[in-house]
Order: structure tokens, then C-alpha cells, then sequence
């Protein structure tokens, strides 16, 4: 059996086991899959060392509850995204990493080049990047900005916010995209708790700005002067 299809495998008999224990999952019906195409670079020998392929795939699958618990769909299997398999892919390529539909793909440069724990930033890559698998994009129309400032929300939230991030108040715009979005709906959320959830089950089909007040009662433009009144920005 080749290496990827013994994770494969082995997530697969973990998941079996927790069903038949009686302990609720929601990741069952999707598979998880890591391959490390440049296993020679510093990067490829870094990832592999530092957290590898066994645990990037746990930390895919740990990722895929997170986000299901935060966008508040563990029960609502109607109103989540049905993904069979996702596979993760540590490349050589310059950038950082980005998502085409299921498949993610990380620099192996990024990695072989950081400076800090690789390993805590590799899994916060992995939260950000499987946010863009799962998360609605109002059929094309959401804007960049607040797509990244989400999968960064989740990111934060989950615990991976590095310190080079933003701080509460900082920035130009509210959909400036990134940690600056993704502070900005962390204040959001503190006003409602379950705006993004919501937020993002409206997304599913179509995308308004107008979503902001219909939520919070006001429009992201009034949301976004009293989030920097309150940071004194």
C-alpha cells in the first residue's frame, strides 16, 4: 500500500471507529490527503519534519469540524458544501499557499524560509486555507476581501492568529481583506454571536452588502466607524 493511501486509510478506519462508538463526526463522508511533491527542497524537508504528512492530515480533518462548528452546520447537512476529498499539496512555488476548488497548495519555499514555529504556522495555513474549501462565495459575487478576512476569522479564532497580525482597530477599510477583516468580524461577531455563521449561510446563493444590516441592524460602513471609534483609530 503506497503512503497516501495508507493515511488515506487509516483516517478513514479512525472515523469508521468513532461512528460505531457512538460519537458524532461530521467528516465521515470526506477524505483527506496530503502529498509532499518536493520532498528534496529545505521547505519539503522542513514540513516533513516539523509536522508531516500524518498529522497535516489529522489537522485537515481537525479543521473541517472547526469550521463546520463555526459556521454553526454540524446538524445541517443542507446547508454545508459536500466535498468528497481534499487533497493538500506542499509544492515548490513562490507565494504562500492558495485553493482551487478541493485541492490546497502550500509553498515549500514559504515553509523552508519561515522564521518562527513552521509547524504552528503550517496548521494555521491549513485552518485558513480548508475555510476557502468549505465556505459559500455568494455564487462568485463576495468580495476578495471579505472571503479572505472569513477564512482568516476562523483562523483566529481557532487559536493560529500569528503576532505579526494586526491589531483590534488597525486598518484601512473593513474589507481590506486578511487579519484586518478578520478583526473586524471578530468585533461583528461580539455583537452577535453567530453573525459569521450567518453571514455565511447567507453567502450561499448571492452576496449584499446589505447583509450586514440585515444582521447587525446597521451597514457595514457605520459597523466599521464605530469598530475604529472604539479602538480610538
Amino acid at each position: 500500500m503506497s503512503t497516501p493511501s495508507r493515511y488515506r486509510f487509516i483516517l478513514s478506519i479512525c472515523l469508521l471507529v468513532l461512528v460505531h462508538s457512538g460519537i458524532h463526526t461530521d467528516v465521515v463522508a470526506t477524505t483527506f490527503v496530503v502529498r509532499n511533491t518536493a520532498p528534496g527542497s529545505n521547505g519539503g524537508k522542513r514540513f516533513a519534519h516539523s509536522i508531516g504528512t500524518a498529522r497535516s492530515t489529522y489537522v485537515m480533518s481537525s479543521a473541517t469540524s472547526f469550521i463546520q462548528r463555526t459556521f454553526r452546520q454540524t446538524n445541517s447537512h443542507d446547508q454545508r458544501k459536500h466535498v468528497h476529498e481534499v487533497t493538500l499539496f506542499i509544492e515548490a512555488a513562490d507565494g504562500v499557499a492558495y485553493t482551487a476548488g478541493d485541492e490546497i497548495h502550500v509553498s515549500a519555499r514559504y515553509i523552508g524560509t519561515y522564521k518562527g514555529d513552521v509547524a504552528q504556522e503550517i496548521r494555521g495555513v491549513i485552518y485558513h486555507e480548508m475555510t476557502h474549501v468549505w465556505q459559500w462565495d455568494g455564487k462568485g459575487r463576495t468580495p476578495g476581501g471579505l472571503i479572505e478576512g472569513i477564512a482568516d476569522f476562523v483562523r483566529l479564532k481557532a487559536g493560529y492568529a500569528p503576532s505579526h497580525w494586526a491589531r483590534p482597530g488597525e486598518g484601512d477599510k473593513w474589507d481590506q481583506g486578511y487579519d484586518v477583516t478578520a478583526r473586524f468580524l471578530d468585533y461583528c461577531e461580539g455583537l452577535r454571536s453567530g453573525f459569521v455563521a450567518e453571514l455565511n449561510k447567507k453567502m450561499r446563493f448571492d452576496y449584499r452588502e446589505s447583509f450586514f444590516e440585515d444582521l447587525l441592524g446597521k451597514s457595514v460602513h457605520q459597523l466599521w466607524g464605530a469598530y475604529k471609534h472604539k479602538y480610538g483609530q
